[in-house]
C-alpha cells in the first residue's frame, strides 16, 4: 500500500446516500432464495467456508457464501458441539427478516430435528429480535444447573437484504466465545469438505410434526418483564411522545405490544415487513444497510422528528440488537455520545446495582466513557470489538452495562441482576424514553451538559471497501510494526494490539497520543474495514489525526510487505488499501 494510493473520506461517500432505492437496485428476492437453495459452496474457495465472524457466519447466496449447505452444516456442528459440552435443554430458534432467514430456518430446523433436539420456535412463527433469544435462554436457565438451553438466532444483522446469517449463543444468553465458533466452524467445514455425509437431515414437514418441535412465546414473554429493566411508570407519567421507526426488523410487533402493556404513547413510524427493505434510505455507500447508527439509514426518522413529532424517538437494526437515539435538540444522536449519556444516567439512577458493578466498554470507544467512569468511582473494563466479551459480566453481575461504539448495548435490571447477555436494541431505546421523562431534557442536551463539564471529544468513523486478503493482513498487524513517532503533533504514548480489560487481541492496531487516538481494524462481518479516530482538542486536530493515520497505516504496510518474494499473491491482494 503507497500514500498516493489513499484518498479521502469524501471520495467514499455515495451520491446516492441518503437517497431511495431505485428501483433496478433492490433484491430480487426469488432469484436470492433460489440462489439459497441452488448453489453450492467450494470448500476449497476461502470466502465460500464457513466464517464466524463478531457475530455468526455471514455471506450472500448470490456469492455462495450462504447457501443452505452452510446451515445445514452449521446446523449439525452446533448439534455436535450440544453433545460434546453436555448442553441438553432446548435450543430457541428466532429469525429476523431478511429474505434468507426463512429459508434458513427451515433448514436448521430439519437438521435439529434429525438430531434430537428439542426446539423452542416463536408462536404464530413470528419474527424473534436477538435479545428475545438470549432472554429466554437466561429464563429458562434460572436456577437450572443440568439440560441448559441455548439458542440460534437466524440475521445477518444490519447487512444488506442480498445477505443471510446465523449465530449462536450458548446456555448463559450471550454470543458464543471464540472456542465455540471456532470448533463449530471447524466442524461445519469438515461437513462440507465431505459433501455433508455426516449431516442428519429430516423433510421440514417431518420436522413440524416432531415431538421435539414446540412453540414459545418470546413476544409476551419479553415484552411483560421490561418493567423489571426499564422504569416505565416514568415513562407513562410524563406522558412524552414516543416514535420507533422498527426499520422493517424483527421487533415490528413488539414495538405495539410495548405501548399496550404499558401504556405508552408510542408511534410505529413505519409498521412495513418488505424483504427487499425499498422503504430503507441508502447508506453511505448506497447500499441498503439497516444501520439504526447511520445518518443516512434514518434519515426518515430523523426529517419526522425535526417536525417535533416526539419527545424522543429511536430506531433499531433488523434483529433490534442496536439502537439509534433520535432527539430534539441534537437529532440522530452519534453513538458514543448516547453511551456515555446512559453510562452517566444508569450509574445514577440504579440504585440496586452493586458497587462491584463495573462498566464496560470495547477498544475503539470514546474516552469520554473513561471520564465518565472516573467522575462516577467505578472500575472501567475495556475489551476488543464483539459483545461477547460482556456475556459473562453482565451474567454475574460484575458489569453493570457493556456498550459498544457500533450502537449496542445491554444493562443490569433495576435490582442488579442479569437482564440479557446479547445486545438489546430495545431497552437502549427505551432508556432514551426513560432518561427524557425522569430528568426533563433529552440525551443529546444531557451530553452537551457533560461536554461543558467533562470537555469535548470529536470522533469519527471511516468504512471503507477491503478484500478477505486486505481484512486479513489488517487483523495481524502488531505494534512493532508501527514505526512513527508522532500522531496529531503528539509523541505516540503507546500502541495496543490487545485489550487492556483482558488481554485478548483486537484483531487490529490502537494508536494513542495525548489528546488523541486512531483505531484501524476489520470488520467481522462485512467486505470492510475501519478507523475510528478522536480527538480531545479540535476538529481541526481530528482531521490532523486522520491524515497522520493515512500515512501510518500506509508505511506499516510497506514495511510489512517490503521484500516478500514467496508471497507475490498475497502483497498483490493487501496494497491498494485506501481510505
Amino acid at each position: 500500500m503507497h500514500e498516493h494510493q489513499l484518498s479521502s473520506l469524501q471520495t467514499r461517500i455515495s451520491p446516492l446516500a441518503g437517497k431511495p432505492a431505485p428501483p433496478a437496485s433492490l433484491v430480487n428476492v426469488a432469484k436470492l432464495v433460489t440462489a439459497y437453495y441452488a448453489e453450492v459452496p467450494d470448500p476449497a474457495v476461502a470466502a465460500q467456508r464457513v466464517a464466524f465472524g463478531t457475530s455468526g457466519h455471514r455471506g450472500s447466496a448470490f456469492e455462495r457464501s450462504f447457501n443452505e449447505f452452510h446451515v445445514l452444516a452449521i446446523t449439525q456442528a452446533i448439534c455436535q458441539y450440544r453433545k460434546a459440552h453436555h448442553i441438553q435443554g432446548p435450543l430457541f430458534l428466532g429469525i429476523d427478516t431478511h429474505a434468507l432467514s426463512e429459508p434458513a430456518r427451515a433448514s436448521a430446523l430439519e437438521v435439529l430435528a434429525a438430531n434430537g433436539v428439542d426446539v423452542m420456535l416463536a408462536q404464530g412463527d413470528e419474527y424473534t429480535p436477538t435479545p428475545a433469544i438470549s432472554h429466554a435462554i437466561l429464563a429458562y436457565n434460572h436456577a437450572r444447573v443440568t439440560g441448559l438451553a441455548d439458542g440460534i438466532v437466524v440475521t445477518p444483522s444490519h447487512n444488506p437484504p442480498h445477505d443471510g446469517g446465523l449465530k449462536y449463543n450458548l446456555p448463559n444468553g450471550g454470543p458464543a466465545d471464540g472456542g465455540a465458533t471456532g470448533w463449530i466452524e471447524a466442524c461445519a467445514n469438515a461437513h462440507l469438505k465431505n459433501s455433508m455425509k455426516g449431516v442428519l437431515r429430516i423433510s421440514c414437514e417431518a420436522a413440524l410434526r416432531a415431538t421435539t418441535t414446540h412453540r414459545h412465546d418470546f413476544l409476551n414473554s419479553y415484552v411483560s418483564s421490561l418493567g423489571s429493566v426499564i422504569d416505565m411508570d416514568a415513562i407513562r407519567g410524563a406522558k412524552i411522545r414516543v416514535g420507533v421507526d422498527p426499520l422493517g426488523g424483527a421487533g415490528v410487533h413488539y414495538w405495539p405490544a410495548i405501548a399496550d402493556h404499558y401504556g405508552l404513547d408510542l408511534s410505529v413510524v413505519n409498521a412495513e415487513v418488505d424483504q427487499t427493505f425499498r422503504f430503507m434510505p441508502l447508506d453511505w455507500d448506497g447500499q441498503i444497510r439497516m444501520d439504526p447508527s447511520s445518518p443516512y439509514a434514518m434519515k426518515n426518522l430523523v426529517n419526522l422528528n425535526s417536525q417535533n413529532h416526539f419527545d424522543i424517538a429511536f430506531g433499531c437494526d433488523t434483529d433490534h440488537d442496536r439502537h439509534g437515539i433520535v432527539t430534539r435538540s441534537a437529532g440522530l444522536l452519534p453513538s458514543n455520545h448516547y453511551l456515555c449519556v446512559a453510562i452517566h444516567y444508569l450509574f445514577q439512577h440504579r440504585p440496586h446495582w452493586g458497587q462491584q458493578a463495573a462498566i464496560g466498554k470495547t477498544i475503539v470507544s470514546t474516552r469520554m466513557i473513561d471520564r465518565i467512569a472516573a467522575k462516577l468511582g467505578r472500575k472501567l473494563v475495556e475489551m476488543p470489538v464483539g459483545f461477547k466479551w460482556f456475556a459473562d459480566g453482565l451474567f454475574d453481575g460484575t458489569l453493570g452495562f457493556g456498550g459498544e461504539e457500533s450502537a449496542g448495548a445491554s444493562f443490569l435490571r433495576l435490582d442488579g441482576t442479569v437482564w440479557t447477555t446479547d445486545k438489546d436494541g430495545m431497552i437502549a431505546s427505551l432508556l432514551a424514553a426513560e432518561i427524557t421523562a425522569r430528568m426533563g431534557r433529552d440525551p443529546g442536551e444531557i451530553y452537551s451538559e457533560l461536554t461543558h463539564e467533562l470537555g469535548a471529544c470529536f470522533s469519527d468513523r471511516i468504512d471503507a471497501p477491503a478484500t478477505a486478503h486486505q481484512k486479513k493482513a489488517l487483523s495481524a498487524l502488531m505494534p512493532a510494526q508501527v514505526q512513527a513517532r508522532e500522531l496529531g503533533g503528539e509523541k505516540i504514548l503507546s500502541v495496543l494490539s490487545h485489550a487492556p480489560g483482558n488481554g485478548a487481541p483486537i484483531g487490529g492496531i490502537k494508536v494513542i497520543a495525548e489528546h488523541g487516538w486512531f483505531a484501524a481494524r476489520p470488520s467481522g462481518t462485512e467486505n470492510i474495514y475501519k478507523i475510528y479516530l478522536e480527538s480531545f482538542l479540535d476538529e481541526a486536530h481530528l482531521r490532523r489525526l486522520t491524515a497522520d493515520a493515512q500515512v501510518i497505516i500506509g508505511a506499516t504496510f510497506d514495511a510489512k510487505f517490503s521484500g516478500k518474494s514467496g508471497d507475490a499473491d498475497e502483497v498483490a491482494n493487501t496494497t491498494g488499501l485506501s481510505i
